[in-house]
Protein backbone atom coordinates (compact mmCIF):
# COMPACT_ATOMS: atom_id res chain seq x y z
CA UNK A 1 0.00 0.00 0.00
CA UNK A 2 1.04 3.81 -0.49
CA UNK A 3 2.37 5.59 2.41
CA UNK A 4 1.73 9.21 2.56
CA UNK A 5 3.88 11.84 3.69
CA UNK A 6 1.60 12.60 6.06
CA UNK A 7 1.94 9.19 8.14
CA UNK A 8 5.86 9.33 7.86
CA UNK A 9 5.77 12.98 9.33
CA UNK A 10 3.71 11.66 12.40
CA UNK A 11 5.40 8.47 13.39
CA UNK A 12 8.57 10.64 12.85
CA UNK A 13 7.47 12.64 15.33
CA UNK A 14 6.32 10.09 17.81
CA UNK A 15 9.26 7.89 17.65
CA UNK A 16 11.96 10.74 16.58
CA UNK A 17 13.59 8.14 14.06
CA UNK A 18 14.61 9.21 10.83
CA UNK A 19 11.85 9.52 7.70
CA UNK A 20 13.35 6.46 5.06
CA UNK A 21 13.52 3.97 8.96
CA UNK A 22 9.81 5.16 9.36
CA UNK A 23 8.57 4.82 5.62
CA UNK A 24 10.09 1.79 5.75
CA UNK A 25 9.01 0.89 9.30
CA UNK A 26 5.06 1.20 7.77
CA UNK A 27 5.80 -0.19 4.62
CA UNK A 28 7.07 -3.80 6.58
CA UNK A 29 3.56 -3.28 9.14
CA UNK A 30 1.51 -2.47 5.53
CA UNK A 31 0.45 0.70 7.19
CA UNK A 32 -0.18 -0.59 10.82
CA UNK A 33 1.07 2.81 12.72
CA UNK A 34 0.72 1.00 16.09
CA UNK A 35 2.95 -1.46 14.84
CA UNK A 36 5.29 0.66 12.74
CA UNK A 37 5.91 2.58 16.24
CA UNK A 38 6.16 -0.53 17.80
CA UNK A 39 9.17 -2.16 15.34
CA UNK A 40 10.94 0.78 15.62
CA UNK A 41 10.91 1.27 19.25
CA UNK A 42 12.26 -2.32 19.36
CA UNK A 43 14.81 -1.50 16.87
CA UNK A 44 15.72 1.38 18.77
CA UNK A 45 15.61 -0.70 21.96
CA UNK A 46 18.45 -2.79 20.27
CA UNK A 47 20.68 0.07 19.34
CA UNK A 48 20.61 1.05 22.94
CA UNK A 49 21.61 -2.23 23.98
CA UNK A 50 24.47 -2.14 21.50
CA UNK A 51 25.66 1.55 23.04
CA UNK A 52 25.61 0.25 26.33
CA UNK A 53 28.55 -0.30 26.99
CA UNK A 54 29.19 3.67 26.54
CA UNK A 55 30.06 5.41 29.89
CA UNK A 56 27.18 7.09 31.33
CA UNK A 57 28.87 10.23 33.48
CA UNK A 58 26.78 13.02 32.61
CA UNK A 59 23.06 13.50 33.69
CA UNK A 60 20.66 15.14 36.36
CA UNK A 61 19.43 15.28 39.48
CA UNK A 62 15.52 16.10 39.74
CA UNK A 63 13.68 17.00 43.03
CA UNK A 64 10.45 17.15 43.74
CA UNK A 65 8.57 18.06 47.35
CA UNK A 66 5.05 17.52 47.98
CA UNK A 67 2.95 18.42 51.29
CA UNK A 68 4.94 15.77 53.44
CA UNK A 69 6.37 13.58 50.51
CA UNK A 70 9.89 14.41 48.38
CA UNK A 71 11.12 12.90 46.01
CA UNK A 72 15.22 12.48 44.23
CA UNK A 73 15.96 11.05 40.94
CA UNK A 74 19.52 10.59 39.05
CA UNK A 75 18.97 9.57 35.41
CA UNK A 76 22.77 9.67 33.73
CA UNK A 77 23.44 10.44 30.08
CA UNK A 78 26.33 10.17 28.05
CA UNK A 79 27.00 13.77 27.54
CA UNK A 80 25.94 16.84 29.47
CA UNK A 81 24.32 18.11 25.78
CA UNK A 82 21.74 15.72 26.13
CA UNK A 83 21.48 15.90 30.05
CA UNK A 84 20.24 19.74 29.18
CA UNK A 85 17.53 17.94 26.34
CA UNK A 86 13.96 19.59 26.77
CA UNK A 87 12.92 15.79 26.46
CA UNK A 88 15.45 14.87 28.82
CA UNK A 89 14.10 17.05 31.40
CA UNK A 90 10.41 16.73 30.73
CA UNK A 91 11.24 12.44 31.66
CA UNK A 92 12.83 13.92 34.85
CA UNK A 93 9.87 15.61 36.13
CA UNK A 94 7.80 12.39 34.91
CA UNK A 95 9.44 9.48 36.86
CA UNK A 96 9.69 12.14 39.87
CA UNK A 97 5.67 12.31 39.06
CA UNK A 98 5.22 8.42 38.88
CA UNK A 99 7.31 8.12 42.30
CA UNK A 100 5.30 10.59 44.06
CA UNK A 101 1.76 8.97 42.89
CA UNK A 102 3.09 5.37 43.23
CA UNK A 103 5.60 5.35 45.87
CA UNK A 104 7.91 3.60 45.16
CA UNK A 105 11.15 3.65 46.76
CA UNK A 106 13.68 2.29 44.21
CA UNK A 107 14.41 1.76 40.51
CA UNK A 108 12.19 -0.53 39.11
CA UNK A 109 11.43 -1.64 35.59
CA UNK A 110 8.50 0.23 34.70
CA UNK A 111 10.73 3.32 35.54
CA UNK A 112 13.52 2.54 33.56
CA UNK A 113 11.65 1.66 30.90
CA UNK A 114 10.55 5.04 30.48
CA UNK A 115 14.16 6.16 30.29
CA UNK A 116 14.94 3.47 27.55
CA UNK A 117 12.07 4.60 25.61
CA UNK A 118 13.87 8.07 25.47
CA UNK A 119 17.12 7.04 24.76
CA UNK A 120 15.59 4.77 21.60
CA UNK A 121 14.34 8.08 20.49
CA UNK A 122 17.45 10.27 21.28
CA UNK A 123 20.00 7.58 20.04
CA UNK A 124 22.15 7.60 23.02
CA UNK A 125 22.53 5.36 26.62
CA UNK A 126 21.09 6.55 29.44
CA UNK A 127 19.88 4.74 32.68
CA UNK A 128 18.00 5.94 35.71
CA UNK A 129 20.74 5.41 38.54
CA UNK A 130 18.74 5.84 41.37
CA UNK A 131 15.69 7.49 43.02
CA UNK A 132 15.24 8.23 47.00
CA UNK A 133 11.63 9.16 48.64
CA UNK A 134 11.76 11.00 52.43
CA UNK A 135 8.54 11.19 54.14
CA UNK A 136 7.46 13.71 56.82
CA UNK A 137 5.61 13.72 59.81
CA UNK A 138 3.22 16.70 60.95
CA UNK A 139 5.47 18.01 62.96
CA UNK A 140 8.32 17.81 60.46
CA UNK A 141 9.11 19.91 57.27
CA UNK A 142 10.75 18.92 54.26
CA UNK A 143 13.13 21.63 51.95
CA UNK A 144 14.80 21.10 48.96
CA UNK A 145 17.66 22.99 46.96
CA UNK A 146 19.10 21.68 43.28
CA UNK A 147 22.63 23.77 42.24
CA UNK A 148 23.62 24.40 38.86
CA UNK A 149 21.61 22.82 36.15
CA UNK A 150 20.83 19.47 38.24
CA UNK A 151 24.09 18.32 39.09
CA UNK A 152 23.56 18.55 42.65
CA UNK A 153 19.99 17.87 44.62
CA UNK A 154 19.16 17.97 48.39
CA UNK A 155 16.57 17.37 50.57
CA UNK A 156 16.71 18.42 54.03
CA UNK A 157 14.34 17.08 56.85
CA UNK A 158 13.69 19.90 59.89
CA UNK A 159 11.31 18.96 63.15
CA UNK A 160 10.37 21.72 65.26
CA UNK A 161 7.86 21.35 68.28
CA UNK A 162 5.74 24.21 66.79
CA UNK A 163 5.50 22.77 63.34
CA UNK A 164 2.96 25.87 62.84
CA UNK A 165 6.59 27.96 62.43
CA UNK A 166 7.00 26.23 59.04
CA UNK A 167 4.39 28.86 57.90
CA UNK A 168 6.69 31.65 58.03
CA UNK A 169 8.93 32.71 55.45
CA UNK A 170 11.62 33.48 57.16
CA UNK A 171 12.06 30.18 58.51
CA UNK A 172 11.42 28.64 54.85
CA UNK A 173 14.44 30.54 53.99
CA UNK A 174 16.39 29.30 56.49
CA UNK A 175 15.66 26.17 55.83
CA UNK A 176 16.69 26.46 52.08
CA UNK A 177 20.14 27.91 53.59
CA UNK A 178 20.59 24.28 55.22
CA UNK A 179 19.63 22.55 51.98
CA UNK A 180 22.41 25.05 50.09
CA UNK A 181 24.88 24.46 52.98
CA UNK A 182 24.56 20.77 52.51
CA UNK A 183 24.99 21.05 48.55
CA UNK A 184 27.98 23.25 49.84
CA UNK A 185 29.80 21.14 51.88
CA UNK A 186 28.31 17.25 51.44
CA UNK A 187 28.72 16.31 55.09
CA UNK A 188 28.98 12.46 54.85
CA UNK A 189 26.66 12.30 58.44
CA UNK A 190 23.92 14.11 60.58
CA UNK A 191 26.26 14.23 63.63
CA UNK A 192 28.92 11.30 65.13
CA UNK A 193 26.42 8.84 65.78
CA UNK A 194 25.14 8.13 62.28
CA UNK A 195 28.98 7.80 61.42
CA UNK A 196 29.74 4.43 60.56
CA UNK A 197 32.02 2.80 62.61
CA UNK A 198 34.13 0.91 60.30
CA UNK A 199 34.85 3.70 58.39
CA UNK A 200 35.67 5.80 61.47
CA UNK A 201 38.13 3.07 62.41
CA UNK A 202 39.70 2.75 59.16
CA UNK A 203 40.04 6.79 59.10
CA UNK A 204 41.95 6.62 62.74
CA UNK A 205 44.27 4.11 61.07
CA UNK A 206 45.08 6.26 58.59
CA UNK A 207 45.67 8.97 60.64
CA UNK A 208 47.82 6.74 63.22
CA UNK A 209 50.17 5.42 59.96
CA UNK A 210 50.83 9.02 59.16
CA UNK A 211 51.96 9.73 62.78
CA UNK A 212 53.88 7.29 62.67
CA UNK A 213 56.02 8.67 59.86
CA UNK A 214 56.08 11.87 61.28
CA UNK A 215 59.79 12.64 61.97
CA UNK A 216 58.76 15.27 64.78
CA UNK A 217 56.31 12.35 66.88
CA UNK A 218 59.05 10.03 67.19
CA UNK A 219 59.89 9.36 70.42
CA UNK A 220 56.99 10.97 72.03
CA UNK A 221 55.06 9.03 75.25
CA UNK A 222 52.27 7.08 74.08
CA UNK A 223 49.81 9.14 75.54
CA UNK A 224 50.97 12.42 73.91
CA UNK A 225 50.41 10.20 70.46
CA UNK A 226 46.65 9.55 71.83
CA UNK A 227 45.96 12.34 72.31
CA UNK A 228 47.51 13.82 69.02
CA UNK A 229 45.18 11.00 67.75
CA UNK A 230 41.74 11.65 69.28
CA UNK A 231 42.02 15.65 68.03
CA UNK A 232 42.87 14.43 64.77
CA UNK A 233 39.92 12.02 64.85
CA UNK A 234 37.43 15.00 66.30
CA UNK A 235 39.30 17.82 63.67
CA UNK A 236 37.83 15.03 60.76
CA UNK A 237 34.72 14.00 62.57
CA UNK A 238 33.75 18.29 62.69
CA UNK A 239 34.96 18.51 59.31
CA UNK A 240 31.94 15.41 58.01
CA UNK A 241 29.04 15.77 60.07
CA UNK A 242 26.77 18.26 59.02
CA UNK A 243 25.86 19.77 62.73
CA UNK A 244 29.32 19.98 63.69
CA UNK A 245 30.16 22.23 60.55
CA UNK A 246 30.45 25.84 60.39
CA UNK A 247 27.66 27.28 58.92
CA UNK A 248 27.63 28.45 55.44
CA UNK A 249 26.48 32.19 55.80
CA UNK A 250 28.97 32.18 59.00
CA UNK A 251 31.33 29.59 59.47
CA UNK A 252 32.34 31.06 63.14
CA UNK A 253 29.19 29.27 64.13
CA UNK A 254 28.44 25.62 63.88
CA UNK A 255 25.20 24.29 61.85
CA UNK A 256 24.35 23.01 65.33
CA UNK A 257 24.60 26.70 66.80
CA UNK A 258 22.74 28.26 63.94
CA UNK A 259 19.89 26.54 64.67
CA UNK A 260 19.64 27.00 68.21
CA UNK A 261 19.97 30.54 67.90
CA UNK A 262 17.31 30.23 65.12
CA UNK A 263 15.03 28.61 66.84
CA UNK A 264 15.52 31.03 70.13
CA UNK A 265 14.74 33.96 67.92
CA UNK A 266 11.35 32.53 66.62
CA UNK A 267 10.59 30.87 69.93
CA UNK A 268 10.74 27.13 69.03
CA UNK A 269 13.24 24.77 69.05
CA UNK A 270 14.20 23.49 65.42
CA UNK A 271 16.28 20.51 64.71
CA UNK A 272 17.47 18.51 60.88
CA UNK A 273 16.29 15.17 61.39
CA UNK A 274 17.61 13.57 58.16
CA UNK A 275 19.35 14.83 54.50
CA UNK A 276 19.62 13.82 51.35
CA UNK A 277 22.52 14.34 48.91
CA UNK A 278 22.68 13.29 45.23
CA UNK A 279 25.15 14.30 43.22
CA UNK A 280 25.31 13.06 39.05
CA UNK A 281 28.13 10.47 39.15
CA UNK A 282 28.48 9.34 42.63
Amino acid sequence: MAISAADVKNLREKTGAGPMECKKALESTNGDFAAAEKLLKEKGLAAVEKRADRATNEGKVFVKVAGNTAVLVEIASETDFVARNPDFIALGGVIADRVLAKGYTDVNDELSGLVSELAAKIRENMSLKRVKMIKATANEYLTSYTHGDGNIGVVVKLDSDKPEIFQKDEIKEFAFTLALHVAAFNPAALDRSKVDLAFLKEQEDIFRKQMEQDEKLKGKPANVIDNILKGKVNKYLSDICLLEQGYVKDEKFTVAKALEDFGKQNGAKISVNDYVYFKVGQ
